[in-house]
């Protein structure tokens, strides 16, 4: 007889994993199954995120930018440092220890929690039964009264640029380059493509990116993507917009790569090439025949308002269901559907849903971005405010950047905030939480922020909104 639960979650990255134990301490019976394996075939949790995207990504970022604030900037600020050099296997080690410090701290929540822990893989059929496959070949029977499907996504691979073990590589073997490339390509200037480049770019690679898209970070407001191209360029990245890759060779350790552009035709040659053009839905050998989950044509599981699939008491959340493939997206999406299974009401707020690029200067943004407005035929005010003006900015050596605030021009509520400059992440769960609340420009300007502070120019913007920020020049408003 099948072991039976209140709710079983199929993955354990941060969608899987917050459902489960928000599941649990609501009273559920849960269950979570997860089949990935870190570099040593041991069983581990936390999905791409924890093991090989968010984290580990987010450590060698901050590592490679104090490498350059240390080689290029502390001169500037009265500190002499000689000899230095980066040290790539040490890079790699503390990435390691901080995935590992994370990916047992999850195992731990769940136990903590209650969660029933399965280390292997499943497949769903009719009825929300579960068919378990241990790493051990043991296979178990499971059922639930409700199921959620957290299994994550992986990277796009294209036919021209084919995996091989060390020179063509996706977003994971970014991560595990044990010297810098003296010449890197990567394919795709997305927020992915962009934050690779920039690790290998700090630590001495000459990067060439090739995006095949016309404009640059299309999804970003575009004051905030022509700065953001402009500083780039400026760290020494190569961008090349409108490139089609049509193919690889891969030949006396090197990699020459052909794309087309307005030009024609033409070539490359690389040391190593990362392939970074997007993730897709990852629901291999997951759904059985009679499961009643269906998916659109791109793979993605069809889902209604509140991650409901067509099969009954089966839902599913994050990068295999639409929207941004974004973790706290997929967070938000797991509390909610265990809340609602629990009887509660809750809702994801897919308009503010955040979105951060974790390269230097990082770039956020939330809401509505200025050329949208446009297309929409909007009536809306624009507030800005250049980080060059902030004290705080000053003092820190980190006056590159601008916060933009937008907001209706009759009600003044905020439409969207857009940044680029020092700790753009963090400021902008100010505006996220203003906006969840219905805020306008003049109740942030009304609002008290502490000073010296990078986020008083979120303050300072939402001032000149109207034309009262104290800080700098406003601009004069038709009446």
């Amino acid at each position: 007889m099948a072991k039976r639960y209140d709710v079983i979650v199929i993955g354990a990255g941060p969608a899987g994993y917050h459902a489960a134990i928000r599941a649990a301490q609501l009273g559920l019976n849960t269950a979570i199954i997860e089949k990935w394996l870190d570099k040593e075939d041991k069983p581990v949790f936390g999905g791409t995120c924890l093991n090989v995207g968010c984290i580990p990504s987010k450590a060698l970022l901050e590592a490679s930018h104090k490498f350059v604030e240390a080689r290029d900037h502390f001169d500037e600020i009265g500190i002499k440092v000689e000899g230095i050099s980066a040290d790539i296997p040490a890079m790699m080690t503390k990435k390691d220890q901080v995935v590992g410090n994370l990916t047992k701290g999850v195992a731990g929540l769940l136990k903590t929690n209650g969660v029933t822990a399965y280390e292997g893989s499943a497949k769903v059929s009719a009825g929300r039964q579960i068919s378990f496959t241990g790493h051990d070949g043991k296979s178990e029977e499971l059922s639930a009264e409700n199921v959620i499907i957290a299994t994550g996504s992986v990277p796009v691979e294209i036919p021209p640029c084919p995996l091989t073990d060390d020179f063509i590589v996706d977003s994971t073997g970014a991560l595990e380059f044990s010297e810098v490339p003296k010449r890197l390509g990567v394919i795709g200037a997305g927020i992915i493509g962009l934050e690779l480049g920039s690790v290998w770019n700090r630590l001495g690679s000459e990067v060439v990116l090739l995006e095949a898209l016309e404009d640059f970070l299309p999804a970003a407001d575009q004051q905030i993507a022509k700065e953001a191209a402009k500083q780039f360029k400026k760290q020494g990245m190569d961008i090349r917009l409108g490139t089609r890759v049509t193919g690889t060779e891969v030949k006396k350790g090197k990699v020459t790569v052909q794309y087309t552009d307005a030009e024609g035709e033409k070539n490359e040659v690389f040391d190593k090439i990362i392939v970074a053009v997007g993730r897709r839905p990852y629901t291999e050998e997951l759904l059985a025949a009679d499961s009643g989950v269906t998916m659109d044509e791109r793979g993605f599981v069809h889902v209604n308002d509140v991650c409901l699939t067509d099969a009954p008491g089966v839902y599913a959340v994050g990068d295999v269901v639409r929207g941004p493939m974004l973790a706290h997206k997929g967070m938000e999406e797991g509390i909610m559907v265990a809340e609602r299974i629990a009887g509660q009401m809750p809702l994801v707020d897919y308009d503010l849903v955040p979105s951060v690029v974790y390269t230097h200067p990082e770039i956020a943004w939330v809401g509505k971005a200025e050329q949208t407005l446009k297309a929409e035929g909007a009536d809306y005010q624009v507030g800005s405010f250049p980080m060059a003006a902030s004290g705080r900015a000053m003092a820190n050596n980190e006056t590159t950047g601008v916060i933009k605030v937008i907001a209706d021009k009759g009600t003044d509520r905020i439409l969207g905030v857009h940044i680029i400059g020092a700790q753009a992440s963090e400021i902008i769960a100010e505006a996220v939480i203003a906006m969840a609340f219905g805020a306008s420009a003049e109740d942030l300007g009304l609002t008290m922020f502490a000073h010296p502070t990078l986020s008083e120019g979120l303050h300072e913007a939402a001032l000149a909104v109207s034309g009262h920020a104290i800080h700098i020049a406003n601009r004069r408003r038709k009446k």
